[in-house]
């Protein structure tokens, strides 16, 4: 059994952290030790790491819970994991997209920029009136 400490250092996951994804149910419960210390089993390390590389990869609360649960029943079929996948990367694509259309937007801004006065600023005025924007959504 590993304390919260060891389990932290082991897993690469805060102490608060690890203590949030007890309180909302990622992490099961850990057992308390005489002195009520938590104390975790082993296989709590690997759900951690699970758990925080799902989330580096920008997966939300709800998909990783549903993630974890299925990794607990490695027989069963993939394909709502796969499901889950392929959201997020839609959603990965969606924002790429934003950004570039962003991107696209202060490179023409700062482009025409003629360096003179505020009441000349394509900077300001691009950001004064939406309608002078390369893209209507950024």
């Amino acid at each position: 059994m590993l304390a919260i400490g060891r389990l932290s250092k082991d897993s690469g996951v805060k102490i608060p952290t690890i203590r949030y994804y007890e309180s909302i149910g990622l992490l099961p419960p850990p057992v308390r030790s005489e002195g009520n210390r938590r104390m975790y089993p082993p296989e709590a390390v690997r759900r951690l790491r699970f758990i925080r590389h799902a989330r580096e990869l920008g997966f939300e609360i709800d998909a990783i819970r549903r993630l974890a649960d299925l990794a607990q029943d490695p027989a069963q079929p993939c394909c709502e994991a796969d499901l889950l996948a392929r959201r997020r990367l839609i959603e990965i694509e969606e924002k790429i997209s934003r950004l570039a259309a962003q991107r696209d937007e202060l490179v023409r801004m700062i482009g025409d920029c003629t360096h003179g006065r505020i009441e000349e600023c394509r900077v300001i005025d691009t950001l004064d009136d939406h309608a002078k924007c390369l893209h209507a959504r950024h």
